[in-house]
């Protein structure tokens, strides 16, 4: 099934998201993706426990949560 969100409202949403999550240290990264034809807020985590505080959607937006590791600097 596809959706259609637009650049903008995407944008807004990964804001909110960002505010809600900014003191959980399992999030590493928030950012936006390309999905089907439109977009999504994609949520980089540290660990797989963190993926169940992750919601689904936020503001009509979907929310797709990716564990990737702990990042460091090179």
């Amino acid at each position: 099934m596809g959706f259609m969100t637009d650049r903008a409202t995407a944008r807004a949403a990964r804001s909110a998201l960002a505010a809600r999550l900014s003191a959980d240290p399992g999030v590493v990264g928030i950012g936006l993706a390309r999905r089907d034809s439109g977009y999504v807020v994609k949520v980089d985590l540290a660990d797989a426990r963190s993926a169940s505080r992750m919601p689904r959607e936020i503001d009509g937006v979907p929310v797709v949560a990716d564990v990737i590791g702990v990042t460091r600097p090179l």
